[in-house]
């Protein structure tokens, strides 16, 4: 539990309501793998508003979550943001979308879901 992700952030946030932070994990399940899969596809495609728009809306949760890759994240967010067409962001989208899986997975035996 808590290896790919860190719940002392959400837990302060929930103020003791072990519910609420289910329904946290539950709607990180719902919107996050979802999100990322929009990311990846984005930056295949070169489509840097697509990757700055899934990027953004990532952001809060993975910084609530912990997983340890928002400054990777964000790099790939100014990849679209700024149209980077110079730079190849694929190692950054890696790590990115590995702690996505790895935290999702872990997420969905944590919590029955």
């Amino acid at each position: 539990m808590e290896q790919h992700y860190k719940l002392y952030r959400v837990r302060e946030l929930a103020d003791g309501d072990e519910e609420f932070v289910a329904t946290l994990a539950a709607a990180f399940l719902e919107e996050v793998p979802e999100d990322a899969e929009r990311l990846k596809e984005a930056v295949a495609n070169n489509d840097h508003y697509n990757a700055y728009q899934a990027a953004h809306k990532m952001k809060p949760t993975i910084d609530l979550f912990e997983l340890g890759v928002l400054q990777d994240l964000i790099e790939v967010q100014d990849w679209g943001k700024f149209e980077k067409t110079d730079l190849d962001i694929s190692d950054r989208l890696t790590i990115v979308l590995a702690a996505v899986n790895n935290a999702t997975e872990e997420l969905k035996a944590d919590f029955n879901l």
